[in-house]
């Protein structure tokens, strides 16, 4: 799929909503990081069912502790498998439809993960390091930008590269990352904040 164990988020975090609660048209997501701080914006109309998705994940405290466990130079970061397996794999499962490629996967797009099967948009992200355009045609659908922040996002440790495995992360989550890779930066937090006010 593109792009410590702690039990107790299971039930702090809880289940995937079908469907997702609606979310606003807009909203921004502050994510505190190992690298630092950066801002993602998020717009509806690009991919609304996947905004749903992500708004929901960020509400109920999914990405804490989240690490990025893919890092491609001048390609993507990736990140979203939950430390906690237990966690992990519901939230797998909850998949989501494909939805129209609206925008282009430019650097700091935010980006849905996915398998070539269709409809398997589940808990997976990534950023674009660069202008990705050729991934539009397979499908994958930006909803997302950083707007704030980029060169954090540029700087998270590429040092292990594709080095972690899905399957061991699946099986173990934080506990197997933390031993063998133990300096991948990962998400402190992330939360919704209001966008700056406009200027009058």
């Amino acid at each position: 799929m593109l792009v410590g164990c702690q039990t107790e988020h299971t039930s702090s975090i809880g289940a995937p909503s079908a469907p997702p609660p609606t979310s606003p048209d807009t909203f921004r997501v502050a994510f505190e990081t190992t690298r630092g701080n950066f801002v993602v914006e998020v717009a509806r109309a690009q991919s609304p069912m996947g905004a749903d998705r992500f708004h929901e994940m960020v509400l109920k405290g999914y990405f804490s502790e989240v690490r990025f466990f893919r890092v491609v130079p001048g390609f993507i970061a990736q990140f979203g498998m939950h430390g906690d397996p237990s966690v992990n794999r519901v939230w797998q499962r909850s998949t989501l439809r494909d939805e129209p490629v609206v925008g282009t996967n430019a650097r700091g797009t935010l980006v849905y993960a996915k398998t070539d099967a269709p409809n398997s948009r589940s808990n997976q992200f990534f950023i674009n390091f660069g202008d990705n355009a050729m991934l539009d045609a397979m499908g994958f659908s930006p909803f997302g930008r950083v707007v704030e922040g980029m060169e954090v996002v540029a700087g998270i440790n590429a040092q292990y590269g594709e080095a972690p495995d899905q399957g061991q992360i699946e099986s173990e989550g934080n506990a197997y990352l933390a031993r063998e890779f133990p300096k991948l930066d990962y998400i402190k937090a992330a939360k919704i904040v209001a966008a700056p006010a406009a200027p009058r």
